[in-house]
Formats: C-alpha cells, sequence, structure tokens
C-alpha cells in the first residue's frame, strides 16, 4: 500500500487503538494529552516514510507513540507526581507501554464505556466517539452534525474537560457494564447508520465508517461480560445492512427509492454472520430495538413473498411499541403497502406529516405512482426542493423526468 493511502487508513484504525492504551495506562485525565501524541506521531510518520514504509507500519506508530508520551510527561509536572512513581516502583521490563492485541481490545473496550460517561452530554459523547472511537476530522463531524466546525470545536472541549477534571473511575465489571452499555451500543448503532446512510459530495457509502462500528461491535462480543443479548442483536442487524453496502454503492442516484433502499444481498458471507449473532441473541429474556431491526433487516435477505413483508408489518408494530420514531412510522408504511394495500398505506403515510424530511415525499411518490401520476410528480418536485445533496437531486430529477414522459 503506498505512502499516501497506508497513513489514512492506518489512522482510521490505529488512532482509537493508541489513544485508548494511552488513557488506559496513565488516566483518562490526560485524554486531549494522548489525542496530541498520536496526531504527532501520524504526523512524523508522514514525512518518515516518503522514502518507505517499515516493515511493521503499526509497531513502528506504537513504538514513537510511547517514546512520545514519556517525552511529553518527562516535560509536564503530573510526570513527577503521578507517572513517575508508577514507573519506579516497576522493573525496566515493564516500563514499555504494553501493546498486545489483548491490552489494546481492553483499552478500546474501557473507552468506549467512558466516553459514555453520563455526566456528558448525549451529542458530546457521539462528536467523541466520532473523533477517538471512528478517527473522524473535526470537519467530518460538524457535516454529520450539519452544523459548524467551531460548535464542535467547543463541544469537544467542554467533554475533554469535563472527563479531565472528574476522570471517570471504569472498571470492566457487570455493574458498570449494565449502566453504561445502552450508551454504547446506540453510540456504535450511530456510527454505523452515519456510514450506511450519509452522503458525501465524493462518496455516497462510507463503507469504512461502517467496517469500524461492525469492528467496534465485535469487540464487545469478545469479552463475556459485554457479550450480551443485544450486543449481539446489533452486531447482526450492522452485518445483514453491510451485506448490502455493495448493491447501495452502485445504485447512488436511487438512494432515495424505497424499492432500491431494500436492495439484494451481495455478500453472503454477511448474511451467514448476521445469521449467526441473531442466534446468540436469542439467548436470554431481553428484547430490544436492536433485537426488532435485526430481525426486519434479516426478512429483507429473504426471497419475495407475501409472508415476508407481513412479519416485517409486524416486527414494525413491535418497534414502535419500543421506540417510536416518524422514521421507523415512514418505513412501516411501506411494508404496509407491500402486506396488505397502497390506499392504506397513504391513509396512514399522511398521518405522520414528516414534511421537512424529503423522504417522506419519496414514499408518497412512490405510493401514487400506481394511481396517479400528477401526484406523484408534485411529490417528486417537493422531494427535489428538500434534497441537499448531488445524489438524492439526481434521483429526483430522473424520477420526474420519467413520470413526465409516461405522463405524456
Amino acid at each position: 500500500m503506498e505512502n499516501s493511502t497506508l497513513i489514512p487508513h492506518l489512522f482510521r484504525t490505529e488512532y482509537s487503538k493508541i489513544v485508548a492504551v494511552l488513557c488506559n495506562k496513565y488516566g483518562y485525565e490526560f485524554l486531549e494529552e494522548a489525542e496530541d501524541i498520536v496526531s504527532d506521531t501520524f504526523l512524523k510518520a508522514s514525512t518518515a516514510w516518503i522514502s518507505g514504509n517499515p516493515p511493521n507500519p503499526a509497531g513502528w506508530l506504537y513504538k514513537v507513540a510511547q517514546n512520545k508520551a514519556l517525552d511529553v510527561f518527562r516535560r509536564k509536572k503530573i510526570f513527577q507526581e503521578k507517572v513517575s512513581p508508577h514507573i519506579n516502583t516497576q522493573e525496566q521490563s515493564h516500563q514499555e507501554i504494553e501493546f498486545s492485541e489483548e491490552y489494546i481490545l481492553d483499552s478500546q473496550l474501557k473507552m468506549m464505556f467512558v466516553l459514555c460517561n453520563n455526566e456528558i452530554t448525549p451529542e458530546a459523547q457521539i462528536s467523541l466517539a466520532l473523533k477517538i472511537l471512528g478517527g473522524f476530522g473535526i470537519e467530518e463531524i460538524a457535516h454529520a452534525f450539519l452544523t459548524s466546525k467551531d460548535t464542535i470545536n467547543k463541544r469537544l472541549y467542554r467533554a475533554k474537560q469535563k472527563i479531565s477534571s472528574q476522570p471517570p473511575n471504569f472498571e470492566l465489571k457487570p455493574d458498570h457494564i449494565q449502566q453504561g452499555i445502552e450508551s454504547v451500543l446506540r453510540i456504535i448503532y450511530l456510527l454505523f447508520n452515519e456510514g450506511y446512510f450519509s452522503f458525501s459530495q465524493t462518496q455516497a457509502i462510507r463503507q469504512e465508517l461502517c467496517r469500524e462500528a461492525l469492528r467496534l461491535g465485535l469487540l464487545l462480543t469478545q469479552n463475556p461480560l459485554t457479550n450480551l443479548p443485544q450486543v449481539n442483536a446489533l452486531v447482526a442487524l450492522m452485518c445483514y445492512h453491510a451485506s448490502r453496502l455493495e448493491v447501495r454503492a452502485q445504485s447512488l442516484n436511487e438512494t432515495t427509492d424505497f424499492e432500491s433502499t431494500y436492495a439484494k444481498s451481495s455478500n453472503p458471507e454477511l448474511v451467514q454472520k448476521g445469521d449467526e449473532y441473531m442466534n446468540r441473541a436469542a439467548q436470554g429474556k431481553v428484547l430490544s430495538k436492536y433485537h426488532l431491526e435485526g430481525a426486519i433487516a434479516y426478512w429483507h435477505t429473504q426471497p419475495e413473498s407475501e409472508e415476508k413483508w407481513e412479519r416485517i408489518l409486524q416486527l414494525y408494530n413491535l418497534l414502535l411499541q419500543v421506540e417510536y420514531s416518524p422514521m421507523i412510522a415512514l418505513n412501516r408504511t411501506y411494508a404496509l403497502a407491500k402486506a396488505r394495500s397502497i390506499d392504506q398505506a397513504i391513509k396512514e403515510a399522511l398521518k405522520i406529516k414528516l414534511e421537512n424530511n424529503h423522504l417522506y415525499f419519496s414514499l408518497l411518490a412512490k405510493l401514487h405512482e400506481s394511481k396517479s401520476l400528477k401526484k406523484s410528480i408534485e411529490y417528486l418536485q417537493k422531494g427535489l426542493k428538500l434534497a441537499k445533496n448531488e445524489y438524492d437531486r439526481a434521483y429526483y430529477q430522473k424520477r420526474i423526468e420519467a413520470l413526465q414522459k409516461k405522463s405524456v
């Protein structure tokens, strides 16, 4: 892999690992220092690797980060007060920062829960997760939140200050995990959705982010204390969705079409993995929203049949009872049209009144297509006005032109 692509790739895969290990070693009050150390490490790599990549790039990053960490702490008063006594009581062989696979996994698990500190606002938790766990830049996070870089910088600064001033005493124990698991799952869920449903000028499906979210979910399954039914259900859900990534990526200008949204799976291995984790999720008495969404995603991998859409409809009915949202109601309406009747679906859709979301008008256009081309075109024009990226706009324009020709 060339230097120009290797470093960005490693930033995504190794940044969160090194930050997590440094914080696990020296304390979460040093979160900001740890981030600076890792950023400087990658900056050094960008110049040191110009003539050629080292044999073990990740190992090189670990070693440089370790040396930089010791240098930073030596220059700080906190080194004398907190770090130096700790090092002086150990053998020389123990002064090294451990970067074994087990220690990295343990450190990342702890970091996930630390970022879900209840003292931090949900918006800040997600921003921290995008930056520290996902390796996102400030501009990318601002895009995800549809806000300014300045707002995100302030949000991150306040959150880091909160962690530094009141470092959480988190341990991988059942009671600590029970308190934080829902927040952790929510963040992973959001990270995956940001990759699966988000759009940018250059890439509609950010597969790398989806893989990162799936990796974090799988990481939770590797520890007996966090290998819970709802965790396995979320992993299954992500596997099912990820199995359709290639097909969706090939139809970028049709992602607002509800039929294209449920594209056939292109990766049977991921579907099989999804089945495996859904079976694991069935153990125990927990029924979370991830179980229901995972079951819906499972049925979307199955061949067309009356049973398929009836099952999906019933699962949406349950999901709305567990966690109502207008978007869930919107998706249920499409299932209602497939399982029952278009007239019934139109009636339900009009009750949702999600008139600030272009997908609402995309659905209404789809439902009216067999009934009134004029109304369908009107809804597509409304969706076009609300579309925020080139892919959605291209879809609406294409559909409007096709229906206009059809209506002549």
